[in-house]
């Protein structure tokens, strides 16, 4: 069974004290990092034909679960830098886009909002 955000944030927390690498974690080069690892988990696709890019075998879907565990450990770490509930920060993103696309206009559709008709 995997952990939860806390136990996560706790594991992470855990893991910078016992290197002290707090010091190196500014939320500029916390989001660089994701920006870093969001790039490695694309050249996992890039390339790829459509249809392999929805099955990888057992190897790379692998590493891209690693690339996507990088990911999430910057960003996780970003927020508890800058001290922002990544759930509740989701949860109003989430809300916004219901706004900004409602289904009615969107569904369906790989619009942008700004083009929705």
């Amino acid at each position: 069974m995997s952990e939860g955000l806390p136990e996560l944030q706790d594991a992470i927390d855990a893991f910078v004290a016992e290197r002290d690498w707090a010091q190196f974690h500014t939320p500029k080069n916390l989001a660089m990092g994701v920006a870093i690892e969001a790039a490695e988990l694309l050249e996992h696709f890039l390339w790829a034909p459509e249809t392999a890019s929805g099955a990888p075998d057992p190897a790379r879907r692998a590493a891209i679960g690693h690339e996507m565990g990088d990911v999430l450990i910057y960003l996780v770490r970003l927020a508890q830098t800058l001290d922002i509930d990544l759930v509740a920060a989701a949860s109003e993103k989430l809300a916004l886009n219901r706004e900004k696309y409602p289904i009615e206009k969107a569904k369906g559709r790989a619009t942008k909002y700004l083009d929705l008709e």
